[in-house]
C-alpha cells in the first residue's frame, strides 16, 4: 500500500516521461461568443500547445445551442491548437442545430473521424439525437461505417470516442454500438456528457466519462495517457499540476457480444400492430399518407414512397443531406422541405422532380397544406406557398431562429413556435404578425419551438421545455392560465371533438385537460408506464382511442372518454417521430431506428 501511494504522488512529469501516448481530451465546452467559457478555452489552448500531449480530441457539446454563430466562435478558438485535433459533435450541436446538422460538417469536414497514433487507431463517431429531444442515437449508416473502418485496422489497439456514454440510459442503440466495438481490440471508450469523471463498463469494454471545461467551480480538461498496458486518466485543471484520477490495466482483447433484454407486452386485443418496413437508414421525419402510400425522408437524404400494404419501396429520390421535415401532399404532388435549403415538388407516383424552389432553409419544420396553400416554417422565417405552382405568396421574417413543429392553421390565423423563445400568431392571408408571446425565459432552449399548438375556438394551448402548460387567448395572445402541476414538455394533442387537450408528461403520464373551462381543469390522468420521458412525439386521438409514444419505442393506447390504459406495445428501441392516421383509421408510426409500423384497430 505504501509503495502504491508513493507512485500516485509522483509528479506528472516523472510519470509521463516514458509514456507512449498522451491525448488531451476536451468535453462539454459550452461556448457562446463572449461568454466565460470562450475566454477560458483560449487559455486551455495555450496550455495544450505548451504541453507534451500528441493530439487533441474534442468529444462533443462544443456549444450551448449549436447555432452557426457559436460553432464558428468555438472553431476559431480551437483553430489555435498547434497539434492534430479531431472533433465530434454532441447533443447540443445535433438537437438544436440551426443548419439541420449541416454546419458542423461544413466547418470540420465530417462528424466522425479515424486516425492512427503510435500503434493504435482512434475512431470517433456522432451519436445525436438529431433535431429533437430523445436519447442518443447512432445512425445505421454510421454503425456500418464504424465496422468497416475498424475491419481495415484489425489487430490494432482501438480507442473509441463519442459524446455519450455507451449505456442503456444514454444511447437507445447502445448494444449495437458495443457489439461492433467488441469485435475489435478496444482499449477504452472515451466520452463526456455528464460533466464528471466516472469509470464504467459498456458491456465488457472499459469506458471513461470525462470532465467538462467547467466542473465543480474549476476549469480544465482531461489527459489520457497510455503506457504499454497501463492507462491513466488525469484531471488537468487550468494552471495546476495534473491530478491522477484513475489508473487501470488495459484489457484490449475482443469481447463477447451482449444480448439486450427488451421489455415485452401481450399483443393487444383491440388492434393488430405489425412491422411494415425496415429502412436501410435512420428516419427522423414524420410521414405523409394517402390511399396507397407512405412518404418519408431518411438520414441518407432519400425521399421514399412505400406501399401501405406490403411495405415495398416504390421509388426514392436523393437529396443532399439528412431529412427532418415531414413531406406534404397536394393532389398528385409531394412537397418536400430539405435541409439543403430547397423545397422540392415531386410526382408522388414516380418520385420524378417536377420543379424546385430555393428557399429560406435549411428546413427542420413540418408544413401543412390547407386549401391549396403550403404553410411552412423555415430558418428565421415562416412562409406561405402556392402548393400547385410553387409560388411564394408571403413570408414573415420576424423569427430570429428556426421553426420546427407543424403550425395550427385556423380560418383567419396561424399559430406556431420558433426556437427564439416566442410563439407567433400570423394573419393567414397576409402573413402579418398579430401577436407573439414569450414564456418569460430568455434561453432559446426553453422555447415552444417543437410543440404543435392545439387551437380551438378562441384559445391556443401549448407545452414547452419550461415544463408549463399554457392557455392563451387566440385573438390577443394574453395568458388565460399557465400551470406547472405536471411536468409537461413538448408532447401535445387535441381530442377529436376538441373538448380536451392531451399532454404527455416527463413522468410518463398522459393528462386530459378541458379546452372549455375558464380555469385549468384536468379531466383525467393515466400512468402510461413510460417512466422518465422527454421526446416531443405529438399525441393523437382516433376512433375514441388516444395514442402516445415514448423515447424508447413503446406505444400506449388510452380510452379517450375514461382515461383507461387499454394496451401497450414495444415497437422498437428508439423515439417515435409521430402518428399518422389514414382514411380507414389505420395509424402509422416511424422510429429513429428506421422502422415503420402499422396499427390497425379491430372494428
Amino acid at each position: 500500500m505504501k509503495n502504491l501511494l508513493s507512485a500516485l504522488l509522483l509528479t506528472f512529469a516523472t510519470l509521463t516521461a516514458a509514456a507512449q501516448t498522451r491525448i488531451a481530451l476536451l468535453c462539454d465546452l459550452h461556448v457562446s461568443p463572449g461568454n466565460r467559457n470562450e475566454q477560458i478555452l483560449k487559455q486551455v489552448v495555450e496550455e495544450i500547445n505548451a504541453d507534451e500531449t500528441q493530439i487533441v480530441i474534442v468529444a462533443g457539446d462544443l456549444t450551448n445551442e449549436g447555432s452557426d454563430e457559436e460553432l464558428r466562435a468555438v472553431k476559431a478558438v480551437l483553430d489555435g491548437i498547434k497539434k492534430p485535433q479531431y472533433v465530434v459533435p454532441g447533443n447540443h450541436e445535433d438537437q438544436w442545430s440551426q443548419s439541420a446538422c449541416k454546419r458542423f460538417n461544413d466547418l470540420w469536414g465530417d462528424d466522425r473521424f479515424v486516425t492512427e497514433l503510435d500503434d493504435m487507431v482512434i475512431v470517433g463517431i456522432n451519436c445525436g439525437p438529431y433535431m429533437k429531444a430523445a436519447d442518443g442515437h447512432i445512425k445505421r449508416e454510421d454503425l456500418t461505417w464504424l465496422d468497416k473502418t475498424l475491419s481495415k485496422h484489425e489487430g490494432k489497439r482501438v480507442i473509441s470516442v463519442n459524446h455519450y456514454p455507451i449505456t442503456t440510459e444514454d444511447l437507445d442503440n447502445y448494444d449495437q454500438y458495443i457489439n461492433v466495438l467488441s469485435k475489435y481490440r478496444v482499449a477504452v471508450h472515451l466520452c463526456g456528457h455528464h460533466h464528471r469523471f466516472h469509470h464504467y463498463k459498456g458491456g465488457e469494454i472499459d469506458a471513461l466519462m470525462n470532465r467538462s471545461l467547467m466542473m465543480d467551480g474549476n476549469y480544465g480538461y482531461t489527459i489520457i495517457e497510455i503506457d504499454g498496458d497501463t492507462l491513466r486518466q488525469w484531471d488537468k485543471q487550468l494552471g495546476q499540476e495534473p491530478a491522477l484520477i484513475m489508473q487501470m490495466a488495459i484489457n484490449d482483447s475482443p469481447k463477447p457480444a451482449i444480448k439486450r433484454e427488451l421489455e415485452s407486452f401481450d399483443e393487444p386485443e383491440q388492434a393488430v400492430v405489425e412491422l411494415l418496413h425496415a429502412d436501410d437508414a435512420s428516419i427522423f421525419t414524420r410521414m405523409a399518407v394517402d390511399k396507397k402510400c407512405l412518404y418519408f425522408g431518411n438520414s441518407l437524404g432519400f425521399v421514399k414512397a412505400i406501399d401501405k400494404e406490403s411495405g415495398e419501396v416504390l421509388w426514392q429520390h436523393q437529396t443532399a443531406n439528412s431529412l427532418f421535415s415531414q413531406p406534404s401532399i397536394y393532389g398528385k404532388r409531394l412537397i418536400v422541405p430539405t435541409s439543403d435549403e430547397r423545397l422540392l415538388w415531386l410526382d408522388k407516383r414516380t418520385g420524378k422532380m417536377l420543379f424546385e424552389r430555393e428557399a429560406k432553409g435549411p428546413y427542420a419544420a413540418d408544413g401543412v397544406v390547407v386549401k391549396g396553400v403550403l404553410y411552412q416554417g423555415g430558418y428565421k422565417c415562416f412562409e406561405a406557398w402556392d402548393a400547385k405552382r410553387g409560388k411564394l405568396l408571403w413570408s414573415n421574417g420576424e423569427m430570429t431562429n428556426y421553426c420546427q413543429a407543424a403550425p395550427a392553421v385556423m380560418e383567419q390565423d396561424i399559430t406556431f413556435g420558433a426556437w427564439d423563445t416566442h410563439l407567433y400568431n400570423l394573419d393567414r392571408t397576409t402573413g402579418q404578425t398579430r401577436w407573439k408571446w414569450n414564456n418569460g425565459h430568455s434561453s432559446h432552449l426553453y422555447s415552444p419551438g417543437n410543440c404543435i399548438p392545439a387551437a380551438v375556438g378562441d384559445r391556443v394551448f401549448i407545452v414547452a421545455p419550461d415544463r408549463a402548460m399554457t392557455a392563451l387567448d387566440r385573438t390577443t395572445g394574453k395568458e388565460i392560465w399557465r400551470v406547472k402541476d405536471y411536468r409537461v414538455r413538448e408532447s401535445l394533442g387535441l381530442s377529436a371533438d376538441k373538448t380536451k387537450v392531451y399532454a404527455r408528461t416527463m413522468d410518463g403520464e398522459l393528462i386530459a385537460v378541458s379546452t372549455q373551462a375558464d380555469e385549468y381543469d384536468v379531466i383525467w390522468m393515466v400512468d402510461l408506464g413510460f417512466g422518465y420521458e422527454f421526446s416531443p412525439c405529438a399525441v393523437v386521438e382516433s376512433d375514441g382511442v388516444v395514442y402516445a409514444a415514448s423515447r424508447q419505442g413503446v406505444v400506449a393506447a388510452v380510452d379517450a372518454e375514461s382515461g383507461e390504459l387499454l394496451w401497450r406495445k414495444k415497437c422498437g428501441i428508439s423515439a417515435v417521430n409521430g402518428f399518422e392516421v389514414d382514411e380507414r383509421g389505420d395509424i402509422y408510426i416511424s422510429l429513429f431506428e428506421g422502422k415503420i409500423w402499422r396499427i390497425s384497430p379491430k372494428r
